[in-house]
């Protein structure tokens, strides 16, 4: 519709920033970012765009939010890592009041397309309880037994997303985002992954000269990682796209966490001591991403390697992480007291 708005909700977090980024890029001249931090917290600020500051939680903000959209990225989330996850069960089920209302709002409002950022944690427990795990298939979300808390709540919203449409007509696009990596992510504080978090350690490492690097479990659960700018292809292609199901959207190079250490300490050029920590929470033992479906509907899939990713997004940590502690490097004070590396 002309004049109308692409909105991006979550849009001052790491992917919503890109996505925002990417849609100025390509065009889109009236784009609305909407997410409750202050907008100094925001990972990403762009110029031109009409940048909101609002608890979606709350119906009315829906409602604004949504106000002379075309289109709709849900993102906003309350979620981090697999520490984060476990941890804050409630929290990470009580985003549901986004994704309800922001549905309701979209429908109400006579958006044309609504996208709803999933994630692989959906998927049935049983199936992952291995490091060598066979890649997942978007019909392994059922019988649903998916992660405590963060991952039921996206599975609910999943369905809401297909009854939405099914009741009410709005074109409802869902994407399961495996393991999002990449620049301008949150790379400290107890909401970062496992390759931002790893990137951090080797940056305190070398700074530091403290030789040692703790990791959760015993290093051998597995994943895969997808670079940010496959994440954002991939959302709007699934957007643009006539496939109403859940699609998977992340890479097929599977790795164990401690060969994603071996890769960061081949980039950072130093050998760390590792520390491993059993009790730490970890989730699944393995999860992988089937691509069959989303190469069969678009010919594409995520394909930036992990290495290339990881230089990049290693060399982002550590400019950030100088700037940041500048004036406070020095052996044993590389960061602030408390901070951890933790593989998620």
């Amino acid at each position: 519709m002309a004049g109308s708005y692409a909105v991006v909700t979550g849009a001052g977090g790491f992917i919503g920033g890109h996505l925002v980024a990417q849609l100025l890029a390509s065009g889109h001249t009236r784009v609305r970012a909407v997410d409750c931090k202050p907008l100094e917290d925001w990972q990403q600020i762009h110029d031109g765009v009409d940048n909101v500051v609002a608890d979606l939680r709350e119906r009315a903000s829906c409602d604004a939010a949504c106000d002379g959209a075309d289109s709709v990225y849900q993102l906003a989330a309350d979620m981090g890592g697999m520490g984060f996850i476990e941890t804050h069960k409630a929290a990470c089920m009580l985003s549901v009041l986004i994704s309800t209302h922001m549905l309701l709002a979209a429908q109400q409002r006579g958006v044309r397309r609504f996208f709803y950022a999933s994630s692989a944690c959906v998927y049935n427990a049983d199936k992952q309880a291995d490091p060598n795990v066979t890649a997942l298939r978007e019909a392994d979300a059922y019988p649903a037994m998916p992660e405590d808390g963060y991952g039921w709540e996206k599975l609910f919203t999943e369905r809401m997303c297909r009854h939405f449409y099914e009741d009410f007509g709005l074109e409802t696009r869902v994407a399961r985002y495996h393991n999002v990596y990449g620049p301008l992510g949150t790379w400290e504080g107890g909401r970062e992954k496992a390759p931002a978090a790893i990137c951090r350690k080797f940056v305190e490492a070398k700074l530091s000269g403290e030789r040692a690097i703790e990791i959760w479990g015993n290093g051998e659960q597995t994943r895969s990682f997808m670079y940010i700018d496959d994440c954002i292809e991939g959302t709007q292609r699934i957007l643009a796209g006539e496939v109403r199901e859940p699609l998977n959207l992340g890479s097929s190079e599977l790795v164990s966490i401690n060969q994603l250490v071996d890769l960061v300490e081949e980039i950072a050029g130093i050998s760390l001591t590792r520390y491993y920590l059993p009790d730490a929470p970890i989730g699944v033992n393995g999860r992988n991403s089937d691509n069959t479906r989303i190469r069969e509907v678009f010919g594409w899939e995520p394909s930036i390697g992990l290495r290339t990713g990881l230089e990049k997004t290693y060399k982002w940590i550590h400019d950030a992480y100088v700037k940041r502690y500048a004036g406070r490097l020095g052996p044993r004070d590389a960061a602030p007291r408390g901070a951890h590396a933790r593989a998620r």
